[in-house]
């Protein structure tokens, strides 16, 4: 599979996220089972689509009385019931974190870099499946809600709000006392039941705060987590002094002290693993990519894995 190279490691262009149609092709969200070849059907442990309204008709002994239509059954006075048929098509949402501390990176990419281009890869994957495309990108103090869309100009109508959420995210210090909390809360406002959902985040700061909200969300939807970490967030270089720093100030680490180095490494740990209790506790999909790895490796052998 052909990489495609971005030029800056800590920007995207709109013209590099339209080449990562290519890579996304060998990225497939659908099964390979013969009674899954139509659009919508995603890999193996997925719910499945979901269902939209189609007519109303009299009640028979065994439907579902929670599917009775009230307002028809009172205006009639007889009691009718709503039937519903599977979605062709399935919204597939992208909620992508933009936030300062994604504008970050050691080695490969900026944290912010590598969840765009996962993102776009998603949504072109997607809209090769002529599935619905949409989701939420948000930053510290914003976020822009995208209505799932068919067709190409959907994907690129994402992939622009995208770019230029990333313009307007990087290092714009935060006055919302929980971004991503209120984002994820949106999003469960506008995710359509029967939904395929990626939250694509380092999740700094959300493991505990998010968890009610994960929970709401996943109640109708399909998730999975693609956790972005860089590797020195993992694990600090050999015993050394160095310096790291941004636009607007310049730190200097001391990797010498080893109580310190082994309580940092901790850190990282039980982040990680309260992001995967949370994945067990609530049977989300889980996924990892380091900066320094190829999102869409990664994504062509998680994704493709029920193949």
């Amino acid at each position: 599979m052909k990489e495609i190279p971005f030029a800056d490691p800590t920007r995207i262009t709109v013209p590099e996220l339209i080449q990562l149609a290519g890579p996304a092709r060998e990225i497939s969200l659908r099964t390979q089972q013969p009674q899954a070849q139509q659009s919508g059907t995603y890999v193996s442990g997925f719910k499945g689509r979901g269902m939209e309204f189609d007519e109303v008709r009299p009640y028979q002994l065994g439907d579902d009385m929670r599917h009775l239509d009230w307002k028809v059954t009172a205006r009639t006075g007889q009691t009718y019931t709503k039937l519903f048929r599977e979605e062709r098509e399935r919204p597939v949402l992208l909620w992508v974190d933009l936030r300062p501390g994604m504008f970050f990176a050691t080695r490969g990419l900026f944290k912010s870099v590598v969840a765009a281009q996962t993102a776009g890869l998603l949504a072109w994957s997607a809209g090769a499946a002529n599935d619905r495309v949409g989701g939420l990108v948000f930053s510290a103090d914003s976020h822009e809600e995208l209505k799932p869309g068919r067709g190409k100009a959907a994907v690129l109508h994402f992939l622009k709000r995208l770019h230029a959420g990333f313009e307007s995210s990087e290092l714009t210090a935060s006055t919302a006392a929980d971004p991503g909390k209120h984002a994820l809360s949106r999003l469960r406002r506008v995710a359509k039941p029967g939904s395929l959902i990626f939250l694509i985040s380092d999740f700094r700061g959300l493991v505990d705060s998010a968890q009610r909200e994960l929970a709401r969300l996943t109640q109708h939807n399909d998730v999975m987590l693609i956790f972005i970490y860089d590797p020195l967030e993992k694990a600090l270089p050999p015993p050394g002094r160095y310096r790291v720093g941004d636009d607007s100030r310049v730190l200097d680490l001391d990797t010498g002290n080893k109580t310190a180095v082994q309580r940092y490494t901790e850190r990282f740990i039980e982040h990680q693993r309260g992001l995967h209790r949370i994945s067990l506790s609530l049977g989300l999909r889980w996924l990892e990519i380091s900066t320094d790895t190829s999102p869409a490796t990664v994504l062509r052998r998680r994704l493709n894995r029920a193949r």
